[in-house]
């Protein structure tokens, strides 16, 4: 049966490293034989023209019917209020497919310059789904209002169930890598709702005693990932908390073109870029796609595991490592790492290494 990937392009720089990663997907396809078919949908500010809204319900319906979806950056904050039709898609696809858990990897890069003082590998895993974040943390109505002109108030919803399938997800995850992890908190401050929050990490720890585990205050942790992030395997952490430190880290390890994300839930998952839409940059062919290259290698992983199909993650893995030797020679690197190579022609030698 073929395994239907669904294309959504999104604004600025999307269209471009969108369909790079679809290049890098065929030479997979090619030489793994995964049987993939690809389809696209409109997002963003041509689904706006066309539709009237960024999020049109036809292709919602075409990601309900995807096995996998590549979602590439939006610029959600230069949308219209939703009443007008501006609904982030990003958003909307982590509520309604339940995708609670944003996995986050960042890790230095043989020959790539980076910041950090010592070379690392670590996952960040944050709860997608609830939080700070107006989208997320009401039924109905924004997480944010204002009683008066001069108070402005915002809600942050911390649930047991969120907190413990998210832990769940990290403790997994550290039993395949280290065997480490470190939950993230400000609960010094926030007793209640971080309090709930590690009450939860614990519990779940307790199943794990195999496990090394950690607690660290968010703001010591933005510190220590500066001195030494080797120290850390899996980082588990709310949702605003985990957005903060995964872009962090990811600067810690070469910049946000190489940082990528992988939206999961028990049945559904959406491979996404780390970065924004980056419109200055937009059809000016210079754009890295690394990041939802190697996003899409963890949605193949991911449908690899789940459906038993190892050919998949042997694919995953080539890409990701097709992607290392590209960016280890300074001749086939983006302008953003020191090259010249532009979007389409990096996507073409990353590919050539994942046929080869």
């Amino acid at each position: 049966m073929p395994l239907n990937l669904l294309i959504l392009e999104g604004d600025g720089i999307g269209p471009e490293i969108s369909a790079a990663t679809q290049t890098v997907l065929a030479a997979a396809d090619a030489r793994f034989e995964l049987g993939l078919a690809f389809s696209h949908a409109v997002i963003g500010f041509d689904a706006l023209a066309q539709h009237g809204t960024t999020f049109p319900d036809v292709t919602w319906k075409a990601c309900q019917a995807a096995d996998g979806i590549v979602l590439g950056p939006v610029s959600h904050n230069d949308y219209p209020p939703k009443a007008q039709g501006g609904l982030n898609p990003s958003g909307e696809l982590r509520i309604r497919l339940d995708l609670f858990a944003n996995i986050r990897p960042a890790r230095t890069h043989i020959g790539v310059p980076h910041p950090s003082r010592h070379e690392f590998d670590l996952v960040i895993v944050r709860e997608n789904t609830e939080g700070f974040y107006a989208d997320r943390s009401m039924y109905m109505g924004p997480g944010e209002f204002m009683p008066t002109p001069d108070v402005a108030l915002a809600t942050r919803k911390v649930t047991r169930q969120a907190s413990l399938r998210i832990a769940e997800q990290a403790f997994v995850l550290a039993g395949q890598r280290r065997r480490k992890v470190t939950a993230i908190h400000k609960s010094n401050v926030m007793r209640i709702s971080d309090g709930l929050f590690l009450d939860c990490v614990r519990q779940v720890r307790a199943r794990y005693p195999e496990i090394e585990y950690e607690e660290q205050l968010v703001d010591a942790m933005a510190a220590l990932l500066v001195r030494d992030a080797s120290k850390f395997d899996v980082v588990v952490a709310t949702n605003m908390f985990g957005d903060i430190l995964s872009d962090e880290a990811a600067e810690l390890a070469g910049g946000l073109g190489l940082a990528a994300s992988l939206n999961a839930g028990a049945g559904r998952a959406v491979a996404q870029a780390q970065h924004g839409s980056a419109p200055s940059i937009a059809g000016k062919d210079i754009a890295n796609p690394c990041s939802l290259i190697v996003s899409a290698s963890m949605l193949l992983a991911w449908l690899g595991e789940r459906q038993g199909r190892a050919s998949l993650v042997d694919a995953a893995r080539r890409i990701e490592a097709a992607v290392d030797e590209a960016i280890a020679d300074p001749a086939t690197r983006t302008p953003d790492l020191g090259g010249l190579l532009g979007t389409k022609a990096f996507a073409e030698i990353v590919a050539e290494k994942v046929r080869a």
